[in-house]
């Protein structure tokens, strides 16, 4: 047989068709392959992406602001989390200020100082994982951390506890305020919860699948027995704005909107808005 006789022998239909069938199983194995790891890589290393945590010390209470004292909240799984409390005198009203993702407590020191201004007194944590201390932050874990400092405001201070919850810990404190209802709730920048936003970044991924932690804030917030009030960024773009005023419908609050801000700027950490809502939501 010549050679061009033997060619065309090789390439006979039923070889073509194996060869094809054989290359569409190895394309199908290679996108399984890429959708196991990233399927995998989104489930082993999701934390890392919700907990941008600076674990790092931080100054004492007293030199970020006179009078204040360094605390340690006793979670009911064993650790022993710092915090700083600033009492004010004559304290009309007690803020728990549970803090966003990412960063430690340093940062709401503006906030601590012009709350305490406004005389009320103000207790800054910092979840596990956080400011140098112990654990590591997970759904579960965030909610011990919160209790802890409800109680210990509860045992400092006789006079009514408002929440304050920024991103992540407004669903931080919306589950607390469930289960122990305070003066007031205040939200800011409150996503519906942690899938809704998840997939907004990440939209190629199945979030709602492979998230451990999910943060229902909006199924939460109707449930709450106390004033609620939600202060967005009509800038926001962690946060979608549109979920923001979700929540503040859910919960048949009050939503106070920042023209222009976005979910880190100033305005959002101790502007105005923000020291109204939660100077409004104490008692008189």
């Amino acid at each position: 047989m010549s050679g061009a006789l033997r060619g065309w022998a090789d390439r006979r239909p039923g070889s073509e068709v194996a060869d094809v069938r054989r290359r569409v199983l190895i394309g199908a194995a290679v996108v399984v392959i890429i959708v196991a790891v990233v399927f995998g890589g989104a489930f082993a290393f999701q934390r890392r992406l919700i907990y941008l945590r600076d674990a790092g010390p931080v100054p004492p209470a007293a030199q970020v602001l006179p009078g204040g004292r360094d605390v340690t909240l006793r979670t009911a799984d064993g650790l022993d989390l710092t915090a700083w409390y600033f009492p004010a005198d004559a304290a009309r009203a007690a803020v728990l200020v549970a803090p966003g993702n990412a960063g430690n407590r340093s940062l709401r020191a503006p906030l601590a100082r012009a709350l305490r201004a406004a005389g009320l007194s103000t207790l800054l944590l910092d979840y596990r994982g956080y400011g140098g201390n112990p654990g590591s932050p997970t759904e579960a874990g965030l909610a011990l951390d919160v209790r802890a400092a409800r109680g210990f405001l509860a045992a400092e201070s006789r006079v009514p506890m408002v929440y304050f919850g920024e991103s992540l810990g407004a669903a931080v404190v919306t589950g607390l305020a469930v289960e122990h209802p305070p003066a007031a709730l205040v939200l800011r920048s409150p996503f519906t919860d942690l899938a809704a936003v998840a997939r907004r970044h990440y939209p190629f991924l199945p979030v709602r699948l492979v998230l451990r932690d999910t943060f229902p804030v909006a199924g939460l917030v109707g449930k709450v027995r106390a004033p609620v009030t939600v202060v967005y960024g009509s800038g926001d773009t962690i946060v979608p704005p549109e979920q923001s005023r979700a929540v503040a419908a859910a919960a048949r609050g009050r939503a106070v909107e920042v023209p222009g801000a976005d979910h880190n700027d100033p305005a959002l950490l101790a502007g105005p808005q923000v020291l109204e809502a939660l100077t409004a939501a104490g008692p008189p």
